[in-house]
Formats: C-alpha cells, structure tokens, sequence
C-alpha cells in the first residue's frame, strides 16, 4: 500500500436513527461535519463556531458564504501507508482516496485545532511529514491532517472503504458495499480494558470501558454509542484507549 488521504470514521456510531456508514451510502458523498452535525473530535462546526473560525483563518474566508454540503472534508496524509489508516483517532475504519484527489487537497500540521501555520498544498507534504515525524507525539495525535475540496463520491473519488474485521458479515459491511467502491478490511482493534493505562485518558474512562465488557474490539464500542446510555465524550476516550492499544497486525 502507497501514501494516501485517508478519512476516518466510526461506520457504526449513530446519526439520527442510523448508523454513519448507512447516511454515507444513502447520501453517496463524504460530507463535512458542518452537513451532518457529528464529528469525532470537536463539535463546533457552525457559523461562529471554532471550527468554522479555524477554516476562515485556513482558506482566507474562502467558505465564509458557502453552503454547509460544499464545504472541506477533513482527513490525514497516510504518509506511512498505515493499514489502520492516518488518524485512528477519528474512528476504527476509514475511506482511502484515489491519487487524484492529491490535486484539490491542502495540509497541514500540526492540527487545525492548534492554528497552524504552515498549511499548503501537496509540495508542502515532505516538510509537514518531517514535522510530524519529529514532534515526539503518539500516533493518535502526529496525524498531518489533510483537508479535501470539492465533493467526494464514494463511485468516482474512493479507492476502497477499509472496515475493522469485527464488522465482516454485519449490516455495517453490508451497507459498505453499497458505497460502490471497493471493501477491504484492516487487522483489527481488539483489546481488554486491563491493558488500558489509567494515566492515559484517565481511570473514569477504565472503569467505563470495564463496564462494557472483558474485550474490545469497535463493535462493542459502537453498541455502547448508539445505546445512548453514555457521555459521548467518555465513549470517544474509550476509542482512543481502544485505538492506542488495541492494534493486533
């Protein structure tokens, strides 16, 4: 597998009365968190918001007046061809893009979330992955975060939709392949809360996920989301607890 943008999601965490990965085939587009209200980081993706104040600052005021479908999708530089993806922070599956797609993208690091300011299009990528290799973070935060203009149709920008092998056989890979890309699957996340470090994201975030089994894989998580049964945000540093030391490949 060679570099690539990647854009990172939970397939079966809820919006509305579905689960993500059913609204993506339904709509056929990759939408911004502005269009569907959800994110897995922040959610102050409205008018006045951060994140609509960050994107002014990053593209000079250029979706200032936009519609909310049109504006950017947020992704990651997959500068090592990670089979997991470039920012497992974001969620345990992810959409890879085709080449092209390069053409209409912009970068930066470090996350848009700390203002950054060397952000540029892909000849800036060897110096933002030198960043990045060099910042000392966790790969749940060294992501160089990549930012996709224009609409992504599952049918003509998406090479493949790679799904956690949990999910093999379940209404979420059968809603994968109505994307009309290809469906793959990466090694997995598996782990047992035992093996969580409580200085991590926490011990209330230990005890929560002891709460909701003895292993883990994104599936169980998942159920734990759309149960609504718990603070979104604790469930969120479940995931990263999960994603940080859960790989199995």
């Amino acid at each position: 597998m060679t570099p690539a943008v990647t854009l990172q999601f939970h397939p079966d965490w809820p919006h509305g009365d579905r689960m993500v990965i059913e609204s993506m085939a339904a709509d056929g587009v990759y939408l911004s968190q502005f269009a569907t209200g959800i994110s897995n980081g922040g959610l102050t993706a409205f008018p006045g918001g951060d994140r609509w104040r960050w994107e002014s600052r990053l593209f000079d005021g250029r979706y200032d007046e936009s519609t909310l479908a049109t504006r950017p999708v947020y992704g990651a530089w997959n500068r090592r061809a990670d089979p997991y993806g470039g920012a497992i922070r974001f969620g345990s599956s992810y959409v890879r893009l085709r080449p092209e797609v390069l053409d209409r993208s912009t970068f930066c690091f470090p996350d848009s979330v700390f203002e950054p300011v060397d952000v540029g299009d892909r000849s800036l990528l060897p110096h933002l992955c030198r960043m990045a290799d060099e910042s000392g973070l966790d790969d749940l935060d060294e992501c160089v975060e990549a930012h996709v203009h224009g609409p992504v149709r599952f049918d003509t920008d998406v090479d493949a939709v790679v799904l956690d092998p949990c999910f093999a056989g379940t209404d979420v890979e059968r809603a994968a392949v109505e994307l009309g890309c290809a469906v793959e699957f990466h090694p997995g996340f598996r782990a047992g809360p035992e093996e969580f470090d409580p200085a991590y994201r926490g011990p209330e975030v230990v005890a929560l996920a002891r709460t909701l089994g003895d292993v883990l894989t994104p599936d169980v998580v998942g159920a734990a989301a759309r149960s609504r049964a718990h603070d979104p945000q604790r469930l969120k540093q479940v995931w990263h607890c999960l994603a940080r030391y859960g790989r199995t490949g």
